[in-house]
């Protein structure tokens, strides 16, 4: 996965540099960036296997593995190797986590791993789960997962001074999930105010990898006016964990027959229920004077198990 993630930049970026321009240039800079994060950060070895919690009385707390078990004792690994054996009646509470273990460490799951910054991924939102984000300050929104494969979300801009506002519906099913490829499909539907006609786009979206490396690739068709566009939009995009609470994160939008085109590169900060996403957008092959960036921020509260 590391080695095709550096080539597959390595190869964008240099397009893109070559094809000359101030933001071309940009948009090299933050591919360069991805790709040395690639083959510097990307873990080399994160085990698979099933991570326990177990809350205990008397307030003490394990984490690890489950070796073996009957109706009295659990044969119990912690993560630092310890090995124990406990009484059933001592324990409290046992659930299993969303996490991993990296060369020793707890790195617990990127609570918004269904999305890039805005895009997609083919990753699902689980039954029960959710979050409420709000993107640029201005546009709210709040999704759900209604099955396994099934997840609603939506919402409506807070733009100030607007006499009316932007409503936008969008709903995902994910039909393919395995351990390392998921495949969703979904629509964004935005109802502009009064005097002008709803938009969208539908869209398929694939994502290869781990929680560790990922690559996604979306296709999809802009709708509009009651017509829909003959040529798709393309989405490419990547997501590196570089720490326990950290991951880097690019999201690049292909459009056909135009010049301009939308890059973008930043990082994710996040725990177990809290994220912070902040970036830059650059717009190669667009005639942009002073600062050519349009900052990116994101906030989100995840919930549910």
């Amino acid at each position: 996965m590391r080695i095709l993630l550096f080539k597959l930049t390595i190869v964008q970026a240099f397009v893109l540099y070559q094809s000359g321009g101030l933001m071309n240039k940009i948009a090299f800079f933050f591919l360069l960036m991805f790709s040395i994060h690639i083959s510097l950060f990307v873990p080399l070895h994160a085990e698979e296997t099933e991570i326990i919690r177990l809350e205990l009385s008397g307030g003490s707390i394990l984490v690890g593995y489950i070796l073996s078990q009957d109706s009295t004792y659990i044969e119990f690994q912690t993560i630092s190797n310890l090995k124990v054996s406990i009484s059933r009646e001592i324990i409290i509470k046992q659930e299993v986590i969303r996490a991993r273990v990296v060369e020793g460490e707890i790195w617990k799951s990127d609570p918004n791993q269904s999305r890039l910054f805005f895009a997609p991924t083919g990753r699902a939102l689980k039954r029960g789960r959710g979050y409420f984000s709000v993107y640029e300050i201005f546009f709210p929104f709040l999704a759900v997962g209604i099955t396994d494969w099934l997840a609603i979300s939506g919402g409506l801009s807070l733009l100030p001074g607007a006499e009316s506002q932007l409503l936008y519906l969008a709903p995902k099913i994910t039909p393919v999930q395995q351990e390392k490829f998921a495949l969703s499909g979904g629509i964004l539907y935005i109802k502009f105010p009064e005097e002008l006609d709803a938009a969208g786009i539908f869209y398929g979206v694939g994502t290869y990898g781990n929680e560790s490396a990922s690559i996604t690739l979306g296709m999809g068709f802009i709708f509009g006016e009651g017509e829909i566009a003959d040529k798709p939009v393309f989405t490419l995009g990547a997501e590196l964990r570089s720490s326990r609470s950290i991951a880097f994160i690019t999201e690049n939008w292909l459009i056909p027959d135009s010049d301009v085109q939308v890059v973008s590169a930043g990082l994710r900060f996040f725990g177990e229920n809290l994220a912070a996403d902040f970036g830059l957008i650059g717009f190669p092959g667009a005639d942009i004077g002073g600062f050519p960036f349009l900052p990116w921020i994101g906030f989100s509260y995840n919930f549910g198990k």
